[in-house]
């Protein structure tokens, strides 16, 4: 049956702030028993402030949360349950969680997915299956079978339903990004090339367990994958099944948008160049990351777990986004 996250959303939040309201009244409550008992009624503060309260209330927008929640680390907007849902979907993806079963699935070094069918009630028929090499890919449009954006279309698709998928896509993308002048699918994309890893860190306190592979600035390649499903030889999966494709993707980009300024003329050869000039950018900083890819693949790292995430994430550091 098909869902609108728009009333989701709504319903989660006047759950949320009613259980911020009964838990002040709650603490209020408290506080003029206490008076009453030890005499101090008029003498100590009843009320208590807003940014004390500790549990989360929503707001739509983060220009409507008002003065007095100033400090209160619990305060959310509606851009944060997005985020939070975005992070699930991508959670769902590689198999951390899953729609068919409650809790954590895959969470231990070198899972698979033949790890995650052993969980399943169901293996024949999973609801949503997660990425089978552990790769993520990021790129300016859909270059591959598995690229993201496609992939959380998807599991809009499974779990909201096909009949409120652009309503669903153009509410996220709202959400992401009220001023926005491009298609929902376009400003998610933005979000996933610019945003998602920053949002990821700061949710895991600078201890991510979905990791980037980032080229650089151009936006070359960027891909996610998961730090519990790793193997030695990720970074050879990445170099040899996404990096190689997409440098001939670019090469061939170069090739006929070339070909196009020889014909073109006016406006349409400025647009041309422009876009010539962000294919070379792009081919020349993959040329960089491919070696530094080779370079880590050759030497086939092992990572342990058990040695938590800073130390880890620096045997990989020269390919891996800088955690802010």
């Amino acid at each position: 049956m098909a869902t609108l996250i728009r009333d989701k959303y709504e319903a989660h939040k006047a759950e949320v702030n009613a259980r911020f309201d009964q838990l002040r009244a709650n603490e209020e409550e408290l506080n003029r028993i206490f008076a009453e008992i030890y005499d101090m009624v008029g003498e100590v503060p009843i009320e208590v402030e807003d940014k004390y309260v500790s549990v989360a209330r929503i707001f739509d927008t983060a220009e409507e949360i008002p003065e007095s929640f100033k400090g209160n680390k619990y305060v959310r907007t509606r851009r944060d349950e997005i985020v939070s849902l975005i992070s699930y979907a991508v959670g769902c993806m590689f198999g951390r969680y899953s729609l068919d079963v409650e809790g954590l699935v895959l969470a231990d070094a070198g899972d698979t997915v033949e790890d995650y069918l052993a969980k399943m009630p169901n293996p024949a028929h999973v609801t949503f299956m997660p990425d089978a090499d552990n790769v993520l890919p990021i790129t300016d449009d859909d270059a591959f079978g598995d690229d993201i954006v496609v992939r959380f279309v998807d599991f809009i698709r499974t779990v909201y339903g096909e009949e409120t998928l652009e309503e669903n896509l153009s509410y996220i993308a709202d959400a992401l990004s009220p001023t926005a002048k491009t298609t929902p699918r376009e400003t998610i994309r933005t979000y996933f090339l610019g945003n998602f890893f920053a949002d990821h860190c700061a949710t895991y306190k600078k201890r991510p367990i979905y990791w980037l592979v980032d080229a650089g600035k151009k936006n070359s390649f960027k891909a996610l994958f998961y730090m519990h499903r790793y193997r030695p030889d990720l970074m050879a999966t990445i170099r040899v099944s996404y990096v190689h494709p997409q440098q001939e993707r670019i090469d061939n980009r170069i090739a006929v948008r070339t070909t196009d300024l020889e014909l073109a003329g006016g406006r349409g050869k400025a647009a041309i160049s422009k876009e010539l000039k962000r294919l070379n950018d792009q081919r020349s900083e993959l040329i960089k990351f491919e070696q530094k890819l080779q370079h880590l693949a050759n030497q086939m790292i092992d990572i342990d777990l058990d040695d938590g995430v800073k130390v880890n994430y620096a045997k990989l550091q020269d390919v891996l986004a800088k955690i802010k």
